[in-house]
């Protein structure tokens, strides 16, 4: 008795905690930012504005809130057509959208038209849902809106907005802590508790078996993971990576490397946002003892791209920047992928067509730095820290 009445008491309380904690209070300063990519943001009178520049980005909408906006503008632009791939464990549909000026909306048709297709999908953890928003604003301003209507001259774009479908919908403000917005975000892993990141191999869940049945039917020449990145704190609000050249698919990574990269680098500053090379440093505590890069593997997006000759990019925003900033960048990112695939898709065909191609005698497991190897100097933009006692632990935080 005495058991049950302690936890009636504390969940009474939740509420009230849950009102009067701030996340501000607990996360690092805010770096300050107005970046040209604002004027992305639509009006308040605009009739096709998304539910997250509605709130100002303070918040990101439920998966019902999401399908019903996509589904209205679905039918007001002929561009566009929304499928189920598959049901979720709860039930839920897994949508993905079809943009296509031709409105080819089948895997042959689609393939005929000759055109790249980029394919995207966002929300893989739930919490990380940034590119479900930028998703839609850029679908809007190709279709219903016009104002990037000349995108899809270039190529077609295959988007899966939320692909953890009921992660998404175990919503809370306490879902990730050292996360600057959305106010209320979903959960990192599936309804069976599956990390669908960690499933490329495996294929336990329903959900990557619909994003591996998309990359067999649809053959998408580019393929994006969309992810908010918690492991360090440093200037960049936008990362992105991929296996290198030592893998599977030496020359897909040198036309990412040579070709994509600067690209992007000079469209995102242009745009106020400050891009950089995907890093994980080795010390938590000490920066300075370096960052760690390797290759994924294959149970891993960018390592199954990798294995599978597909040009596969990670982008991983960084988690202290401002929800708006972030999908701001994302939103960027999609567009000038749109715009490169449909620049440079004669040179990216033919580093499919040679990774695949090739029939090399060895092939790598796994990889380690070699024995005595000097370490490569690189600039990293981070930010200055401290390190001061915990009050809650009594030990060394930074």
């Amino acid at each position: 008795m005495r058991t049950r009445l302690i936890f009636c008491l504390l969940f009474a309380t939740l509420p009230a905690v849950a009102d009067e904690l701030d996340p501000a209070t607990i996360l690092p300063p805010a770096m300050s930012w107005s970046g040209e990519s604002r004027n992305l943001i639509a009006t308040k009178d605009d009739p096709w504005i998304t539910p997250a520049e509605t709130s100002a980005f303070r918040f990101s909408p439920s998966y019902d809130e999401t399908v019903a906006w996509l589904k209205k503008l679905d039918a007001a632009s002929p561009e566009m057509q929304m499928i189920s791939l598959a049901k979720s464990p709860e039930g839920r549909d897994i949508w993905m959208v079809i943009a296509s000026k031709e409105r080819a909306f089948t895997p042959e048709a689609l393939r005929r038209s000759a055109k790249p297709i980029l394919f995207a999908h966002g929300g893989i953890h739930a919490g990380e849902i940034d590119g479900k928003d930028a998703g839609l604003m850029l679908l809007r301003d190709m279709t219903a809106r016009g104002r990037r209507r000349d995108l899809l001259d270039r190529a077609n774009f295959l988007f899966i907005p939320i692909l953890n479908v009921d992660g998404h919908e175990r919503r809370s403000r306490f879902t990730r802590m050292n996360q600057r917005g959305p106010e209320i975000m979903g959960w990192r892993t599936n309804a069976r508790n599956l990390n669908l990141n960690r499933d490329y191999t495996k294929l336990d869940t329903e959900e990557m078996r619909a994003v591996v049945r998309v990359l067999d039917r649809w053959q998408p020449d580019l393929y994006i993971d969309l992810h908010v990145t918690d492991g360090a704190d440093y200037q960049y609000d936008i990362t992105f990576g991929w296996n290198d050249s030592t893998g599977f698919s030496p020359q897909i990574v040198r036309w990412l490397d040579s070709t994509l990269r600067p690209a992007f680098d000079k469209s995102l500053r242009a745009a106020g946002h400050i891009p950089g090379q995907l890093v994980f440093p080795v010390d938590n505590q000490n920066p300075a003892n370096g960052i760690g890069l390797g290759n994924s593997g294959a149970r891993l997006s960018t390592g199954y791209g990798d294995v599978r000759n597909v040009a596969t990019v990670l982008v991983e925003n960084h988690s202290l920047k401002p929800y708006d900033q972030r999908v701001l960048g994302t939103y960027v990112y999609l567009e000038q992928t749109l715009r490169l695939a449909g620049r440079e898709v004669a040179s990216l065909r033919r580093a499919i067509e040679t990774d695949r191609a090739r029939r090399p005698e060895r092939l790598p497991l796994t990889w380690r730095l070699p024995t005595g190897a000097e370490p490569e100097i690189v600039e990293i933009l981070g930010v200055a820290s401290r390190k001061t006692l915990s009050a809650i632990t009594g030990d060394v935080r930074v």
